[in-house]
C-alpha cells in the first residue's frame, strides 16, 4: 500500500506558465514522494506508447465529446463536420498529440499511501471548469471542451495522472527506465507509516532503531564522516 505507484505528466500549457513548482508541492504536501521526475519534448513513440490504441478508446473519447456538444446545445457537424463518435474520437487524439507537443512537459512518478487516488482526488476533474476549488484545474484553469474544439485543440487541463493501477504500471514503464526510479524515505514516513499505537509495533520499531542506533556507533568509530551522513 505504501508502495503504490502513480503517473503525471505536467502538460505543456501547465510547464509554460510555470505552475511546476506550485503543482509538485500539492502533491508533496500530503505525503506524495517524487521517485523520479524528468523534463522531456515527447516523441510520437513515446506518445503512441501513452495514449491506449483500442477502438473502444477512441470512440469513448468521441461519444464524451458528443455530451458536451448535447449539454450545451451545438452542432458536431457544425463545428466537428461528423457527428461518428469514432472519427470525432480520431480528430481528439490527434489533438492531444499536438498538445503535447506544444513544449517541454514534466513526467513524473508518485509514490505513497493510495498514491492514484489521492493524485486523482487533487487534480480535480478532467475538465478545468466543472473541477472544483482547491483541486488543481480546479485552481488554475476554467478551459473547456468546446471551446478548444472551436479551435481545433484539446482541451488544456494542465496534468494528466493515471486512472487505475494497471494504466499507471503500463505508462510508467513507457516514459521511464527502472534504473530512473529512485528509492528513498521522507522524513515524516516514519511519524505517519512507522510509529504505530499497538504495543508489538512499538516493540518492533525499538528494536530497530537500537540497531540503527549500534550501527551509528560504530561508524563514529570507524568513520566519522560518513557517520556524520548517516546520522
Amino acid at each position: 500500500m505504501l508502495g503504490e505507484r502513480t503517473l503525471v505528466l505536467i502538460k505543456p500549457d501547465a510547464v509554460k506558465r510555470g505552475l511546476i513548482g506550485v503543482i509538485c508541492q500539492r502533491f508533496e504536501q500530503v505525503g506524495l514522494k517524487i521517485v523520479a521526475c524528468k523534463l522531456v519534448s515527447a516523441t510520437r513513440k513515446q506518445l503512441n506508447g501513452h495514449f491506449p490504441a483500442s477502438d473502444d478508446w477512441i470512440r469513448g473519447m468521441g461519444e464524451k465529446t458528443l455530451q458536451t456538444y448535447n449539454e450545451y446545445a451545438m452542432d458536431p457537424l457544425e463545428f466537428l463536420g461528423t457527428d461518428d463518435s469514432f472519427q470525432i474520437g480520431l480528430k481528439i487524439k490527434e489533438w492531444n498529440y499536438h498538445y503535447l507537443s506544444l513544449g517541454p512537459i514534466m513526467i513524473m512518478v508518485l509514490q505513497g499511501i493510495h498514491a492514484i487516488d489521492a493524485v486523482r482526488k487533487l487534480i480535480g476533474h478532467t475538465l478545468p471548469y466543472k473541477a472544483a476549488p482547491g483541486t488543481i484545474r480546479g485552481d488554475f484553469s476554467i478551459n473547456a471542451p468546446d471551446l478548444a474544439n472551436l479551435v481545433g485543440s484539446a482541451c488544456k487541463n494542465l496534468v494528466h495522472a493515471s486512472d487505475n493501477k494497471a494504466e499507471a504500471e503500463w505508462e510508467i514503464v513507457n516514459w521511464f527506465e527502472p534504473t530512473e526510479i529512485l528509492s528513498w524515505e521522507r522524513a515524516d514516513e516514519f511519524l505517519h507509516f512507522v510509529q504505530g499505537e499497538s504495543v508489538d509495533t512499538k516493540k518492533e520499531t525499538t528494536m530497530k532503531y537500537a540497531a540503527l542506533e549500534q550501527t551509528f556507533k560504530a561508524l563514529k568509530c570507524d568513520d566519522p564522516r560518513n557517520a556524520a551522513e548517516y546520522a
